[in-house]
Formats: structure tokens, sequence, C-alpha cells
């Protein structure tokens, strides 16, 4: 790469950085970094009435009504406080009888490469009525780029390579996105073949139908659930919460639990 190309590349991915975590816009090379502060919400359109709405007055006045088995254990966790109850409830995309734990993340995010370890560990040891699902968010182009990367993994059946992206990322600073889709394409190309994955079935799995239609899909989930920050849970679509309100990497763990044992008792 020459100097220049690594000098941009470089201002990219400290720019990417700085809006790691909230649904900012990804900078393009010739846009400034934005402001450490949160970005202003969207006004909404008429047409957007339909979206879930988060409602805590509704959501503890239904949790209040529920049976005490369905409760969560001991008042440990408070709704409004440690999470929200979703109002109406999402539908879920898994079979009878399981329950959804979605975590939406997005690679570049340096609190989702923090939580990541202690997902993978109880990902594996899971209660085996629970189906874990990673959504990737599709806030820019750059956040697409991750998104389409994800799905191209799992096209390809090398999810296992999922950590490897987080390292690459975080550990290289390589940020495996640039501020144009070819760009991005090129760069992931090399990194999959770097990983043992032949270019041209990257290059077909990264433009297929399959991929573009899960990126799309991840884009409406992303709208309906109105996710402004990463990472972020949801459980069988009626409770959302991120760590900070869990209280913690272990404490997300808890309460994921604890959640879906109260959706299994219903």
């Amino acid at each position: 790469m020459h100097q220049k190309s690594l000098t941009v590349a470089l201002a990219l991915c400290a720019a990417l950085i700085l809006a790691a975590c909230s649904g900012a816009k990804t900078p393009t090379a010739a846009t400034p970094a934005p402001q450490a502060s949160a970005p202003a919400a969207p006004a909404k359109s008429k047409s957007e009435d339909s979206e879930p709405r988060i409602d805590t007055e509704v959501a503890l006045e239904r949790l209040a009504q529920m049976p005490a088995q369905d409760r969560l254990p001991g008042g440990r966790w408070q709704a409004g406080k440690n999470y929200t109850v979703l109002v109406p409830a999402q539908p879920t995309n898994v079979g009878p009888g399981k329950i959804e734990v979605i975590e939406v993340f997005w690679y570049g995010c340096p609190h989702c490469y923090e939580l990541d370890p202690y997902l993978e560990s109880w990902r594996k040891n899971k209660p085996a009525n629970v189906e874990f699902v990673r959504l990737p968010v599709t806030w820019s182009g750059g956040h697409k780029a991750h998104a389409r990367l994800f799905y191209t993994l799992q096209a390809l059946k090398r999810e296992d390579l999922h950590t490897k992206v987080l390292d690459t990322i975080h550990r290289q600073h390589n940020m495996l996105a640039l501020n144009d889709e070819k760009a991005s394409l090129d760069g992931q190309v090399e990194w999959a073949k770097q990983n043992g994955i032949d270019p041209k079935q990257f290059a077909d799995a990264w433009n297929s139908m399959w991929v573009s239609t899960k990126v799309r899909q991840a884009d409406e989930l992303i709208r309906r659930y109105q996710i402004e920050g990463v990472p972020h849970m949801i459980v069988n679509g009626k409770y959302s919460f991120d760590v900070g309100s869990a209280g913690g990497h272990t404490q997300t763990l808890a309460l994921i639990n604890d959640l879906a044992a109260a959706e299994q008792r219903r």
C-alpha cells in the first residue's frame, strides 16, 4: 500500500472507532471525525408510526400483572432500569419452543469486542432451547460493509472466523472497510485469502442475492428495534437492554438467562 493510501486508511480507521458504538454515520476519508457527543435522533415520519413503541409505564403495568412465577427472580432486575419491555413485542425467527437471544453488534465497536469473549463462553454452555443470533448494524456504508462480511462468512460456513475479524480490526488496526464498496470488497477478499478462503468464492458470496437479502433484513430489524447503540441485547422480541443497564458483562449474561428462563415458563 502506498504511503498516501495508508495514511488515508489509518485516518478512516480512527474516525470509525470514534463513531464506534452510536448510530452516527460512518465518515469517509474526506469527512472530519464526529464529536464524542451522541447524534441527534432523526425526526420520525408519519410512515414510521407503525414502528415498535417503548412505553415504560405500559411495560411496568404489564409486568405487575404477571403471575408471580413468571416474574424475574428475587427482584434482582427492574423493568425500566435494567431492561425495557418492548410494546408491542416483535416476532422472532426461531422454531417452536425456542427462545431467541439477539446480540446487535458492529465489528468496529470496541465495546462489542470487550463483550464478545463473555458471549462466546455463554454460547457454548447456553440452554438447548435458547437460540443465539448475531445481528450486525447497517447505519451507514461502512457498517453495511461489515454486515456483508458477517453474512458472507455465514454463507461460506466460516462463522469460526468471527473472532478473527474482531482481532484483525481491534488488534491489527485493519478496519476491513473503506469509504466505498469496491475498496471494502477488495480489502476483505485479501483478508479472506490470508485466512484460507478462495478469493473468488468469497467475492461471489459477498455479491450474492442471499447476502444482499440478509443485509436488507438486518437493516429492517435495526429500524424496527430502534437500535441507536451497540452492543445491545434483545430477548425473544420482548426485552431490550445493554451492558450498562444490566450492570456489566457478567450481569448481562445473568440477565439473558433470567429473561430466557422467564420466557420458557410462559
